[in-house]
């Protein structure tokens, strides 16, 4: 896979520091970036035009209005990289929770033509500096998601991700239900009812370095919620059980 048919999609809110030290890091591996700001207050997106001025076609910027929200960020992100022609979409934060150093595992795993999803939750997968209660939230979502969902992975609320241009643009995108975080999990959920491959790629997850976390108890609402309206949406295909360890 030629690394310029890589699209790297990244929402932004307020990441103006961290969005400086993510972008090299993901150019400097040939990838192209595509910034979704959601209108920060804190001029990300001023920072996200500098980076298409310098940078040129490598770097795409999408300036959004409101209603905003992290699920909405990535339908209009990703319609974008399907759009230019990206053979391989990945998505991930813009507050270097996700490491771009393990971009290429990613990209090898979902170059098979199957979803990679990186995996908090897998042997050598991790997660460092949460506290307990977010440790046990996350294990807890996750244990909630399967249970109701039968997702058949270890971590389907990863955001850290590649999929394949076949299997991102058969998804339904336009009837999503979600806004927040649940989105990573109504994606998943889409891409395995309608029979595509998903492995897990064990990653190390950081608790950010700058800034606020943006979960709120409007988005735990969510994401208790849909997991329940996903599942009266159709039932899993057989045979999607493909999570690698």
């Amino acid at each position: 896979m030629k690394r310029e048919r890589v699209t790297v999609v990244v929402p932004t809110y307020n990441e103006r520091d961290n969005l400086r030290r993510l972008a090299p890091a993901v150019l400097d591996q040939g990838y192209r970036l595509l910034i979704v700001d959601d209108g920060s207050p804190d001029r990300t997106g001023e920072v996200a035009d500098e980076l298409a001025s310098r940078h040129g076609v490598r770097v795409d910027v999408i300036h959004r209005r409101p209603p905003r929200g992290l699920g909405l960020a990535y339908l209009d992100g990703f319609a974008r990289a399907l759009t230019s022609g990206a053979e391989l979409i990945c998505q991930m934060d813009a507050d270097l929770s996700h490491d771009p150093a393990q971009l290429p595992a990613l990209i090898v795993a979902a170059s098979t033509g199957r979803v990679a999803v990186g995996s908090r939750y897998r042997p050598g997968g991790r997660v460092v500096n949460w506290p307990l209660h977010r440790r046990v939230l996350s294990r807890a979502a996750n244990r909630y998601v399967r249970a109701v969902t039968g997702l058949p992975i270890a971590d389907c609320t990863s955001g850290f991700r590649c999929w394949p241009r076949n299997v991102l643009a058969a998804l339904p995108l336009a009837r999503h239900v979600s806004h927040g975080y649940v989105f990573q999990v109504e994606t998943l959920y889409e891409a395995a009812r309608l029979g595509a491959g998903i492995d897990e790629v064990p990653i190390v997850f950081v608790e950010r370095r700058h800034g606020r976390s943006k979960v709120s108890g409007s988005i735990l609402a969510e994401a208790c919620i849909v997991p329940w309206r996903l599942r009266f949406r159709g039932r899993l295909r057989s045979g999607t059980n493909g999570a690698a360890t």
